[in-house]
């Protein structure tokens, strides 16, 4: 097949902005009951009845949070769902709805916006949540996608950051730092095209971060795998800017401390050899890393036995009194303070 070299490129004052969202959404479908009205009105009805409401809201800033000259629209959109949903589901919450408000400049054609929202209905059937609104509009500087994603849960149900106490068990899911390595390796691959353009990457042996980085999905079976296992954790919240930052939110929010050990982070072998090759200590990835969206959670040592084994969950520590401090114990058992390196927005570039 002859690759179209001039594909068409539609401007999108052609659309206008009712009728460039009524395009871009024409094809997404209500599956949700608590879905009154979605798109089409002032603005969306819904009904949760008996259901608390959850509510959670991310912007993402081009050149800031994202990089177009590796990052496919597609999976933009994708990604922009599930860094919401993941929220939702780390207050132990079955998210239903989202809104997508979008900005962007004159030098993205329609065609490009329906490969971004092509990403968001893709997450939206597989998580099976609706498109119920949104908004768009013109920027000066690039694109500027805003996700609200909206969920529901019974009370007693639902895990806030706060909750745990001493002795109780620090568990995390999957494994860590393969977002930030896959990140690293397509940074380096950024650059050697800039030397040379006719370069193509081979990223087949990075595979496994590179979609970590650019195609994450949020843990929706964990809440459902502890469910079934009858576990209710005492607290919980989403690694989206590094383990230590998240594990000292859950000790600041309970007034107590803890104890993590090196030795049981989980760490995917592509990411030790990742880490080995751009000389990067693996343990600091896995801290300060971010951007892996599994959930960190503590349980009562009670549960234990309910957990004990299973491959989608590893125990990393356990909490403690709050004059104990936050604690990393080291493969050497050497005791150190855990400090915050996750990834901050305000960071200075220099």
């Amino acid at each position: 097949m002859i690759e179209d070299k001039d594909p068409q490129k539609t401007d999108l004052e052609k659309l206008g902005e009712f009728g460039l969202i009524d395009h871009l959404t024409k094809n997404f479908s209500i599956t949700q009951k608590s879905t009154v009205k979605g798109i089409g009105d002032d603005a969306a009805v819904l009904n949760f009845e008996r259901q608390q409401t959850i509510l959670s809201t991310d912007l993402l800033v081009e050149g800031v949070h994202f990089d177009l000259s590796y990052m496919p629209l597609k999976h933009l959109g994708y990604k922009a769902v599930i860094v919401n949903l993941s929220d939702v589901y780390a207050m132990n919450a079955r998210p239903t709805q989202i809104t997508v408000s979008l900005a962007v400049s004159n030098r993205f054609p329609l065609e490009a916006l329906e490969e971004l929202y092509a990403g968001i209905q893709q997450a939206c059937k597989i998580y099976n949540v609706d498109l119920i609104g949104g908004d768009t509009t013109s920027s000066k500087t690039g694109m500027l996608l805003s996700i609200t994603a909206i969920g529901e849960a019974v009370e007693k149900d639902i895990v806030y950051r706060k909750g745990t106490k001493p002795n109780d068990l620090l568990v995390v899911s999957g494994d860590l730092g393969g977002a930030y390595m896959g990140l690293q390796v397509l940074e380096r691959e950024k650059e050697v095209f800039k030397v040379n353009p006719n370069n193509q990457p081979d990223l087949e042996p990075y595979s496994y971060i590179v979609e970590r980085q650019l195609k994450p999905e949020a843990r929706k079976d964990i809440v459902e795998l502890l469910e079934k296992l009858e576990v209710h954790p005492t607290a919980m919240i989403d690694i989206s800017d590094g383990l230590s930052s998240e594990i000292l939110h859950l000790c600041k929010n309970s007034q107590i401390g803890c104890n993590l050990f090196e030795d049981k982070i989980p760490l995917d072998p592509t990411v030790i050899s990742a880490c080995e090759e751009f000389k990067i200590d693996s343990t600091l990835v896995a801290l300060s890393g971010g951007e892996d969206y599994e959930l960190l959670f503590t349980i009562d040592q009670d549960d234990y036995d309910k957990i004990k084994g299973n491959p989608n969950l590893s125990v990393i520590g356990h909490m403690t009194d709050a004059n104990e401090g936050t604690n990393l114990i080291t493969r050497s058992d050497t005791k150190i303070p855990l400090t915050a390196q996750g990834w901050s927005s305000f960071r200075s570039s220099d």
